[in-house]
């Protein structure tokens, strides 16, 4: 099921996408607008286990606006899991993969503040002079929980959406340069969506223990580059085991892969099209999950 956060005059409605159509659970189940994290997730966990019947009425998918597909974000943790990505970024600059990396899942803290959904415009920070985007994969992580056993970490995740870890390379370069970040590289942006589906969802489509699950990234309508989250090094459940020792895992959380192979500019350089400018248009798209957008303003 591709369950979103949309809006429709004013109000703001979780809905579920089938076809070119949304239907509102909000109306139908007479869910409150001010909806709290944990209240989102137990009404989700409750219609993915059949306890709700849904009888809703469809409108065209154009009459709303897209909202991130959860009510907040408590915290943001990227890693680091495609091998392919680690060796194209870091072979542009004459390094190996590191030994370490092959021995824990590593993963950085975003910004939970400045997150964009599908359709709206993403601000150019005045400090970067190479903006890029990453294609990504990001995980819902959708009840409590500390020291969780790899076996057990799909439990904990309620939907997958797709992610754009906008990025100031420029000063991405200096962070590192001084042993520390990504940091104010990463804060500015980070967009959401468009629709998290549901796990089960992928029960159909696991692969040696990954999803197959396609990703494509194009820049101004032009394709850019494409990959598929099976190919990803550290699986899910390797990822959530290691955040979660002796950490607590909440509600709300997001797990973000990494990026794609192949899905942002800094693993091949700017070329003669440069890094982004504003006034591109950058879509992030899966055939299980839909469009991204963002227009760079």
């Amino acid at each position: 099921m591709k369950i979103g956060r949309v809006r429709k005059d004013g109000k703001k409605v979780i809905a579920f996408q089938q076809e070119n159509r949304l239907y509102s659970l909000s109306d139908a189940l007479r869910i409150p607008e001010a909806l709290l994290v944990d209240e989102f997730y137990q009404y989700l966990d409750k219609i993915i286990k059949g306890k709700i019947s849904i009888n809703a009425r469809g409108d065209a998918l154009e009459d709303y606006v897209m909202d991130i597909p959860v009510p907040s974000v408590t915290s943001l943790r990227d890693f680091y899991a495609f091998e392919g990505h680690v060796k194209n970024a870091r072979g542009r600059r004459g390094l190996k993969v590191p030994d370490e990396w092959y021995r824990i899942p590593v993963f950085y803290y975003s910004n939970t503040s400045n997150l964009f959904p599908s359709g709206s415009s993403v601000p150019k920070p005045g400090y970067t002079r190479e903006l890029d985007f990453e294609g990504e994969f990001a995980f819902l992580i959708g009840k409590d929980g500390i020291n969780i056993p790899e076996s057990r970490a799909m439990e904990y995740v309620y939907g997958i959406t797709l992610a754009n870890d906008w990025s100031a390379r420029d000063i991405q370069l200096r962070e590192y340069s001084v042993g520390l970040g990504p940091a104010k590289a990463k804060d500015f942006a980070t967009s959401i969506g468009p629709f998290m589906v549901t796990m089960d969802e992928l029960d159909s489509r696991m692969v040696e223990g990954r999803p197959e699950i396609d990703i494509e990234v194009a820049r101004n309508g032009k394709i850019f580059g494409s990959g598929n989250l099976k190919d990803i090094y550290w699986s899910l459940g390797q990822m959530i085991q290691w955040a979660s020792t002796d950490s607590w895992l909440r509600a709300g959380d997001i797990i973000m892969s990494g990026t794609v192979p192949g899905c942002c500019i800094f693993e091949s350089g700017p070329g003669k099209e440069g890094w982004v400018s504003s006034g591109e248009t950058i879509t992030i798209r899966s055939s299980l999950i839909g469009e991204l957008e963002n227009v760079v303003e």
